[in-house]
């Protein structure tokens, strides 16, 4: 059981990443690429992302055990910033920490809890071998991850904004209690199920929430509670288009002032009886306009209680701006990790 103890100054100081965290998402998938289930998911981009990788996986697979913990200098909190400043935190990781962590996560798979000598270079913070750690890391999230990141950043922001919705209309507490059913508020307590019993107390630092695409069963925290806080969850999947599927044939239906109207109104979220009213349509016609948006990629749809929350895919936004997407941005614990 993972139980996060929360003060009053936690609750004022909970907050929401702004974007997919490029290196978790890294480490998160390659999880997920070993894993066999979650197939309708992750199938396709298992079977995509593994002819593009070479040699990359060989050194990743030393660091990151199918299950259970991995260091935790492999997420930086500089991540959350981009791809490159993540990995340049990573590169300046102290060789004591280096050290530390890498002998934790042997202690973790070996009775004999001695390093390995193809990881000696690495915890002694040779820079050659941090060199190659930092390589294959950008070889693996050009290879696994940046190729689907349109669609990662529209699940994350459909997630982020179901919780905005709850922060706006109760606060931190109906924001907590928002999250996924892996995760119950039980004020001033969140508790998950968890592979070991960690409790991890905010002591007034505050929570990072970061929805995670390739996070799936149990959240992930950072092993070293005195690192800053932060709470790694699974965002919803919704059954609607599988992983990569690109807009179909439904984009040529996207024509019309009425439609036009449908997709300024959903710019910055709305349920579906928000979106008749703004686009002054009835309710099934609104329900109608904004299938057709998520069947031709521009929308994600995602049900948050009773209702159901529509918003924009990077597709859908770039379409309101009369441009092409952009190209994606290199956006840029544990406790034991399970599938």
């Amino acid at each position: 059981m993972l139980r996060i103890h929360f003060n009053a100054d936690d609750l004022a100081k909970v907050r929401m990443a702004a974007r997919p965290d490029a290196l978790w998402e890294s480490i998160l998938s390659f999880h997920r690429l070993r894993d066999r289930r979650g197939a309708l998911t992750f199938g396709e981009w298992r079977s995509e992302a593994r002819t593009r990788l070479k040699g990359e996986t060989r050194l990743l697979a030393q660091l990151v055990p199918p299950r259970g913990y991995f260091p935790d200098f492999l997420t930086p909190a500089e991540g959350r910033h981009g791809l490159d400043a993540g990995l340049e935190a990573l590169r300046a990781t102290p060789p004591v920490r280096l050290h530390t962590e890498l002998a934790l996560a042997v202690a973790h798979r070996s009775p004999l809890r001695v390093l390995p000598a193809r990881l000696l270079a690495l915890a002694e913070g040779r820079s050659e071998a941090v060199a190659r750690l930092v390589a294959a890391l950008r070889a693996y999230y050009r290879a696994a991850v940046e190729p689907y990141w349109p669609h990662i950043q529209a699940r994350v922001e459909a997630d982020r904004a179901v919780r905005g919705r709850a922060l706006l209309d109760g606060g931190a507490g109906e924001l907590l209690a928002s999250l996924p059913p892996v995760l119950r508020w039980r004020a001033p307590v969140l508790e998950a199920d968890y592979p070991v019993d960690r409790e991890l107390r905010l002591e007034g630092r505050g929570l990072l929430l970061q929805p995670s695409f390739f996070c799936r069963g149990t959240p992930v925290v950072l092993r070293d509670a005195s690192l800053p806080p932060v709470l790694v969850y699974p965002v919803s999947h919704g059954a609607e288009a599988s992983f990569g599927e690109a807009a179909g044939p439904s984009l040529g239906r996207l024509v019309g002032h009425t439609r036009s109207a449908v997709l300024q109104a959903i710019r910055n979220g709305c349920t579906t009886s928000e979106l008749a009213r703004r686009a002054g349509v009835s309710l099934a016609s609104a329900s109608q306009h904004a299938a057709v948006l998520r069947e031709a990629g521009l929308v994600v749809t995602l049900r948050h209680g009773n209702a159901v929350l529509h918003t924009l895919t990077p597709l859908g936004a770039a379409l309101l701006r009369g441009g092409a997407c952009a190209e994606p941005e290199h956006y840029a614990r544990n406790g034991p990790v399970t599938s």
